[in-house]
């Protein structure tokens, strides 16, 4: 698979999954994720699949300071309903890192390692996500304001043109590096920017 060379720069995620372990899947349940990796799962990159990688990344590392995150022992709370927006599409991409599934997911084997249960929507949370940690309640809410790195100029414009079918080769060519360059601009000159991805802290829950 082709893709835009800048995915290979962006920090990948390292978590600890017992399933995986248990099962032989990983001789030490250590999986790492990329950015391609949420790319794969949802078909393409664009600004809210780069928001839900990042976001899970950076609540991750909040929770998870001294150790590898456990995928599996982690709750997430969508503000959103589940089909208001691209709340599925971000969804889906954090199930992946997180493994965390509403009522779909493994059931589990003699009472462990039951990936159900660990993802709502609808919730009362005040930014868009909560992430929580099963075994200490530990928990962090995280946002994207993707408004405030914007599309250059024109771009709408080319994607028009490509969608009515009026776009010449150099103008297609033109509107995929736009669009891709906000992709990047975002997770490689934003990531860090508490502007852009909020996170905040909140009590720590019941586990």
């Amino acid at each position: 698979m082709a893709y835009p060379a800048f995915f290979d720069e962006v920090r990948s995620i390292v978590v600890h999954d017992p399933l995986a372990e248990f099962l032989g899947a990983a001789a030490d349940g250590c999986i790492e994720y990329r950015y391609v990796d949420a790319v794969k799962l949802a078909g393409h990159s664009c600004p809210t699949v780069a928001a839900a990688y990042w976001m899970t990344l950076k609540a991750l590392q909040h929770l998870y300071p001294d150790t590898l995150p456990q995928r599996g022992g982690i709750r997430v709370e969508f503000r959103e309903d589940r089909l208001s927006g691209v709340t599925g599409v971000i969804a889906n991409v954090v199930a992946l890192l997180t493994g965390a599934t509403h009522d779909t997911g493994f059931k589990g084997i003699a009472g462990r390692f039951d990936r159900r249960n660990l993802l709502y929507f609808s919730a009362d949370v005040a930014e868009e996500i909560r992430y929580t940690r099963v075994d200490n309640g530990r928990a962090v809410d995280a946002a994207a304001r993707l408004q405030s790195v914007p599309f250059a100029a024109q771009t709408p414009e080319l994607m028009r043109k490509c969608l009515d079918g009026s776009a010449t080769t150099d103008e297609t060519a033109e509107f995929r590096a736009r669009w891709q360059a906000r992709v990047r601009a975002l997770l490689l000159e934003h990531g860090d920017d508490p502007e852009v991805f909020v996170l905040r802290p909140v009590a720590r829950v019941p586990a």
